[in-house]
């Protein structure tokens, strides 16, 4: 089990007051790693190593999760709209039916992302690697995808 690196700690325990998230919460995923339906939004846990976490059902609204290492996380169902992933390792994840809308998601690395289902309408996928993702039924309306690498290989350029 990974735990958060030290400097996401202490970046998230200073964090504004205003920020939305739980205190409680936030100890249990550093703890235990794993945060099933817990509050992090707004959370920053930009770079944190939360590899193989299961943070199904969590609120991660407006999260900051750049550079994060997510890679096998189970977020199926977690609310991650407006979150900052840019760069974030999301590699073999499970975002099924994961609110993504209006991610920042440039860079991001869902090689083997499981996203059946997910809403990622209004997502920044610019230069996002989703080679072999799953998108079956994946809500994309309004996704910026330039330079994104497709699930096939192709790259798309629209939106650039």
């Amino acid at each position: 089990m990974k735990l958060l690196t030290a400097l996401a700690i202490t970046a998230t325990m200073f964090a504004s007051s205003a920020s939305a998230f739980d205190p409680d919460d936030l100890q249990k995923l550093k703890d235990t790693g794993n945060c099933i339906g817990c509050n992090l939004e707004s959370a920053i846990l930009s770079g944190a190593d939360l590899s193989g976490a299961d943070l199904s059902g969590a609120n991660l609204k407006g999260a900051y999760l750049k550079g994060a290492y997510l890679k096998g996380a189970f977020m199926h169902d977690a609310d991650l709209s407006g979150a900052d992933l840019n760069d974030a390792d999301l590699n073999d994840a499970d975002l099924s039916g994961a609110n993504l809308k209006g991610a920042y998601l440039k860079g991001a690395y869902l090689f083997e992302a499981y996203l059946f289902e997910s809403e990622l309408g209004g997502a920044d996928l610019s230069g996002a690697n989703l080679f072999e993702a799953d998108l079956k039924f994946a809500i994309m309306n309004g996704a910026i995808l330039c330079n994104t690498i497709m699930p096939d290989g192709s790259v798309i350029y629209s939106g650039c």
